[in-house]
């Protein structure tokens, strides 16, 4: 490797450091009732963790996929492209989680219930949205295209993140809503793989150079109502053939919450997502 590729890659890579950074300030700006070391150190808060945790996984999701985006002939314009849709990724990966909050888990005071009530459920749930929407923000700010294609793919992408974790409340057999705010950890952890499978999906969805408008939202259209038909599908067949005779959604609301079968229920989803995308 040429001694001029292995400069460019360490500046691109203090370019994400930075943008990392940045992500951590904005983050720590809109979550001012809480303080992350405190609750990590001092209180040894899973919930906050588990939120804390999705958020920067999220962020790391992102901005690859920014970094990942087509190169130009100019290092200084690449570095300046990197660092401007890298700042606008933050911002709609902020902005598109409280969304997904005021609409999905519109019942729940979020932060109030990851702070002071340690609800490890919700903030289960809370770090498996901003893992999907990171996938999702990921996916409309890759490929050539330019900037409103982007902003464009990035509303229809988070339109249906909301539309599917909406679904799946509507075809579980229990309340979504009631189980997380009894702590249940078994079921926020089975959603938040439910959230980044879609997530998942609706990135291959809008990954990719911007062709046109119909050639582009056609295949975007394509590949989110597929995967909100074939994911469920997918994660029941898996149930049958790794756990036969057994029904994890009754597993997950017993008396006594079976996390395991919740981990087993939300690794399956996002590996459904894995398979639909590399078969589609």
């Amino acid at each position: 490797m040429a001694v001029d590729q292995i400069l460019t890659g360490f500046i691109y890579l203090a370019v994400v450091l930075v943008l990392l950074v940045i992500g951590k300030w904005a983050f720590d700006a809109l979550h001012r009732r809480f303080v992350l070391r405190t609750e990590l150190l001092e209180h040894g808060n899973l919930a906050v963790a588990l939120a804390v945790a999705g958020y920067y996984l999220g962020l790391a999701i992102l901005l690859g996929g920014v970094a990942y985006g087509p190169a130009s002939f100019s290092l200084v314009d690449d570095v300046i492209s990197l660092a401007v849709f890298g700042l606008l990724g933050i911002v709609l990966l902020n902005l598109s989680a409280w969304v997904n909050d005021k609409i999905v888990f519109s019942k729940f005071d979020n932060e109030r219930e990851i702070v002071e009530d340690r609800n490890a459920g919700l903030g289960a749930a809370e770090g498996g949205n901003y893992v999907a929407v990171g996938l999702i923000t990921a996916g409309a700010m890759s490929g050539e295209g330019g900037l409103l294609p982007g902003l464009a793919f990035w509303v229809a992408g988070l339109a249906a993140l909301v539309i599917a974790g909406l679904l799946y409340d509507r075809i579980t057999s229990y309340d979504l809503h009631d189980q997380i705010e009894r702590d249940n950890v078994a079921v926020g952890v089975a959603f938040a793989g439910v959230l980044v499978g879609f997530g998942n999906i609706i990135r291959l969805a809008g990954e990719g150079d911007f062709v046109s408008w119909t050639e582009s939202l056609s295949g975007f259209a394509y590949y989110t109502v597929a995967g909100l038909i074939l994911l469920p599908l997918v994660r029941l067949v898996a149930d049958k053939v790794l756990l036969p005779g057994a029904n994890l959604s009754a597993e997950l609301v017993k008396e006594r919450p079976n996390l395991a079968a919740g981990v087993v229920e939300a690794v399956t989803y996002v590996a459904a997502s894995m398979l639909i995308g590399l078969t589609l």
